[in-house]
This record gives structure tokens, C-alpha cells and sequence, in this order.
């Protein structure tokens, strides 16, 4: 969940992948991540109904797009992969479905790798700053994974608020779905303060004093990032509210996302 350039692993320095992931009830975190995480817990106690909301949201677009037909998936900014994992919940419906990582932190990097051993052909792990599409895309080991003439779903969950106006996030993005061909599908979710302003301050406080502050954006603002493209039902919503698999859990009312998927034309 993360897409700022780590060249080297300081465990002193809290990551939104690893908080993300001591979230969750990893344990590939560090003091520094748990400090962050903890802090988050005692100002929204809520916050892990939230974590555990953006991955389920990832489980069911992925399914949805692989029921879809569309059978690979750049998955941008992954964070750390917890099971199951984009590419385990794409092959229960596409067994042959191909999957690329892609991140910056050396820790995601070298438990993705252990995750994946030696056994799935079909799955990579990249490397890069998805700041700089161009780089990315033409990564060698990313283009013998996804082939880019067959659609393809390109993921940004939990990502796009770590980024800011200085970014061009929605040129990020623009360029992203460029490369990719008609039927291929954005699958999206953002922080936003629409639903809960209160906790707004508190999040920006927390994320700023760890050295990520975060990018809140406004329901018009996150649909931009849909130009161009066709919105599935329901559209763009809370994220406890995109197709859930049942009736949403309690406390979905305090889930600070919104979530869609659109297929591009």
C-alpha cells in the first residue's frame, strides 16, 4: 500500500504497508509501524473494521473482474500480500490468471517472493516507483507477465491518497489506463473525509507525524479518476457498500473510503 521510493529498509521509519499489515495482524511490521498503528487504534478505535474493510473490498472487485473475463491484474502499490492475495482469489475463477506486483518496499519484496517460492508461474513481483508509469510499464519482468494487448485489470487500492496535487495523481493514473486496451477495468478506492469529517483531522495528524501525510478527497474528486470510463454498478460508493457478500458488517458506518470499478471502453 505504498508508493513512495525505498531504497533501503530503515525500521526505524514507520511504512503504510507495514501499518497496514500489523493492521491486519501481521507480523511483517517493525516498532516504528506499530507505534503508528497503535496511535491510529487509540484515536479511532475503529480503524482495523476499516483495514479489514479495503482488503475485503479487494477480494470481491478482483472477483468480480475475473468473473468479468479479465484475466490479469496490475496490481499497483500491493503492500503486503495476505492471503488470500490477488492472484489466489483471480484463479479460484481464472485458474491461469496472471498477476504482477508491484511495489518499492524491500520488505514487501522479499515476502511476496517467499509467499509466491518457486512454484507460480504467471505472478511476478516488481519493483518500481508507480509514480513514473512509463518506467514502470516498460519493466521487463512485468511485461512477461501481463501482456498488454489483452485486457487488463489495473488496481490502485488504498493507494492514490498517498499521493498529492504535486503528484498529478490523475495524469498517474490516465497514463496507467492508457496502456491498457478496451475491456480492461479500473479497480479503485480512496481515502475521503464524505463520510466521517470528524476523524479527518485526527488521520492527517497521525499520518503526517509518521512522514505520510495523506490526500482526503471529496466524492467529485475521487471520480475523476473515472474519466473516460464506464462505472459498475453501484457506482462509486462507500466502500462496505460495492457489491458486499452479504449484509455489510457493523461499524461499516465509519469505513472512510469510497470504492468503484469501471471498465474502460
Amino acid at each position: 500500500m505504498t508508493g513512495n521510493p525505498t531504497t533501503t529498509l530503515n525500521t526505524e521509519v514507520p511504512h503504510s504497508a507495514r501499518v497496514y499489515d500489523y493492521m491486519l495482524g501481521g507480523t511483517d511490521n517493525f516498532a516504528a509501524d506499530r507505534k503508528v498503528g497503535d496511535d491510529l487504534i487509540a484515536a479511532m478505535p475503529w480503524i482495523r473494521g476499516v483495514v479489514r474493510a479495503n482488503r475485503a473490498f479487494l477480494q470481491r472487485a478482483v472477483r468480480f473482474a475475473a468473473e468479468s473475463g479479465v484475466g490479469q491484474f496490475l496490481d499497483l502499490g500491493a503492500g503486503l500480500p495476505t492471503s488470500p492475495s490477488t492472484h489466489e482469489v483471480a484463479r479460484q475463477v481464472i485458474p491461469d490468471a496472471r498477476v504482477a506486483y508491484v511495489d518499492t518496499d524491500p520488505i514487501l519484496l522479499d515476502h511476496a517472493r517467499k509467499l509466491l517460492g518457486g512454484g507460480t508461474g504467471g505472478t511476478a513481483v516488481v519493483r518500481a516507483d508507480v509514480r513514473d508509469p512509463a518506467a514502470t510499464l516498460s519493466l521487463p519482468e512485468l511485461r512477461r507477465t501481463i501482456d498488454f494487448d489483452k485486457p487488463v485489470a489495473v488496481m490502485l487500492i488504498g493507494l492514490m491518497h498517498l499521493f498529492h496535487d504535486a503528484d498529478d495523481p490523475y495524469g498517474m493514473v490516465a497514463k496507467y489506463l492508457a496502456a491498457v486496451p478496451s475491456g480492461s477495468m479500473l479497480l479503485f478506492s480512496q481515502f475521503t473525509a464524505d463520510f466521517t469529517p470528524e476523524t479527518a483531522g485526527e488521520l492527517q495528524r497521525i499520518s503526517s507525524e509518521a512522514g505520510e501525510p495523506v490526500a482526503m478527497r471529496t466524492g467529485a474528486e475521487i471520480a475523476r479518476f473515472f474519466d473516460g470510463l464506464d462505472l459498475v454498478e453501484p457506482g462509486l460508493v462507500q466502500m462496505p457498500h460495492w457489491r458486499p457478500d452479504g449484509e455489510p458488517p457493523a461499524g461499516s458506518d465509519h469505513v472512510f473510503l469510497y470504492a468503484g470499478v469501471a471498465r474502460k471502453p
